[in-house]
């Protein structure tokens, strides 16, 4: 693998003839090529082992494909990673675990305890510092691995599948709060779910890829209005694209 800078163009990064095959002979992933856009919310769906959770892994750099280029705009991005659980420190406090990622940078106490309260805050946990994972709900324990991802300001945030395991009124919340966090702070967001729907409310685009091993079998663009609630949900537009995503990932299926 070559990991390279984007001199020129509006990628933030682009990944171009990634490959990866795992111990066991599994390839999960065969000449994927892939451009993000600075400020996108860009969602990966497609089937299970499709490598959606692997191309993430890939650009976060927690896995090494066996060929390909990964490129990044320079300087390259700070990235922060959510994964499906919330792997909390279970001896932490919620405060501490929000703080993990500035205390591994080797920054001052006194500011990480800052800047891990204010991320907390603004994930709506404010008052819960001192709560322990043991104390809180399944929604409540993400909020603090989001919280731990925005704590070390990135640019870039890698969400792999974090709302799956939650009901539906919580999932909702947190993508309504995921918003508000991406639109205040201007970030990029990889995004990789199994819902069409999700998928569609979220995303400014949503790539579909095919069954294993995985590559691109549709890339598309969606409009939501900025503003976006519970409401979009009902409206025309919301049902036309959710249509659109749900036609290209049976397509894929049906081509597989």
């Amino acid at each position: 693998m070559t990991v390279c800078f984007i001199a020129s163009d509006m990628s933030l990064l682009t990944l171009s003839g990634i490959s990866k095959t795992f111990d066991n002979g599994t390839q999960a992933i065969a000449r994927l090529d892939l451009a993000v856009a600075d400020g996108e919310f860009l969602s990966l769906v497609g089937p299970s082992g499709c490598g959606k959770s692997t191309a993430l892994r890939i650009i976060a750099g927690l896995l090494t494909p066996d060929g390909g280029t990964v490129s990044f705009a320079e300087p390259k991005p700070a990235a922060g990673f959510v994964f499906q659980e919330p792997t909390l420190m279970p001896w932490a406090t919620a405060l501490g675990n929000a703080r993990l990622p500035l205390d591994l940078h080797g920054r001052n106490k006194g500011e990480a305890n800052d800047r891990a309260a204010r991320a907390l805050a603004r994930v709506g946990l404010k008052g819960f510092e001192k709560s322990y994972p043991r104390e809180l709900s399944g929604g409540m324990k993400m909020r603090v691995s989001i919280a731990r991802a925005m704590a070390a300001e990135p640019k870039l945030l890698l969400m792999d599948e974090p709302f799956a395991a939650l009901d539906e009124l919580t999932r909702q919340a947190l993508n309504d709060d995921l918003l508000t966090l991406k639109h205040e702070d201007g970030l990029t967001v990889i995004f990789v779910t199994h819902s069409v729907y999700e998928s569609t409310y979220l995303s400014s685009r949503v790539v579909v890829m095919t069954p294993r091993p995985g590559r691109v079998a549709a890339d598309l663009v969606l409009s939501p209005p900025a503003g976006r609630d519970e409401t979009y949900r009902l409206t025309p537009q919301f049902t036309a694209d959710a249509g659109r995503v749900s036609a290209a990932l049976k397509s894929a299926m049906v081509a597989a």
